[in-house]
């Protein structure tokens, strides 16, 4: 999956109170992130919305939007928001597939079961996937390591040439691939 193309796709989403009507078209010219997840009044997922709900003004800084989506309908994602003080501080979008054409698009639907894995994926502004992550069920992910990944892939895409190291953190020295750098590191 990485380094190919979003593939075309429409959808409703409930994002500032209010529904709207999506498509690939809302993700191209920016860096934007699809955050899968198995489904609406669980117990990791709302653990996971929050925690990138407390970074998304950071991500929108950097402008990147955010995307979570799950099988579930917008109405029920709307339920959700209403409902719980975690999901209730969610302002980016929250995307409605219950058609599995989103999740299918990304090979991340549970066969036999319609719902999504906990999946994330980090989108340029061409539409190609520079990163991914894909956890099991009971495996929650951290909103500040995907802002790291943000901050490394927006520093390779301006910076050709250079490459972040593990652990990498904005401001830490990169590294410029070379004959002279092999076998030395």
């Amino acid at each position: 999956m990485i380094n190919t193309k979003i593939k075309p796709f429409n959808a409703s989403a409930f994002k500032s109170g209010e529904f709207v009507e999506i498509s690939e078209k809302d993700v191209l010219g920016k860096w934007a992130v699809f955050f899968f997840y198995p489904a609406d009044f669980t117990f990791v997922c709302p653990t996971e919305l929050g925690d990138v709900a407390d970074k998304y003004a950071e991500l929108q800084s950097r402008g990147v939007e955010v995307f979570s989506v799950s099988t579930d309908t917008h109405f029920t994602h709307k339920a959700w928001h209403d409902s719980s003080e975690t999901i209730g501080k969610i302002n980016y979008y929250m995307v409605g597939d219950q058609s599995g054409n989103i999740t299918n698009n990304f090979n991340v639907m549970r066969e036999g079961q319609g719902l999504a894995d906990r999946a994330t994926f980090l989108i340029d502004p061409e539409g190609t996937i520079q990163a991914m992550e894909i956890t099991a069920e009971g495996i929650g992910r951290d909103a500040e390591d995907l802002l790291r990944k943000v901050k490394a892939a927006q520093y390779v895409a301006a910076h050709p040439g250079e490459v972040c190291p593990a652990k990498w953190k904005e401001g830490e020295a990169t590294l410029a691939p070379s004959l002279d750098l092999v076998g030395k590191i």
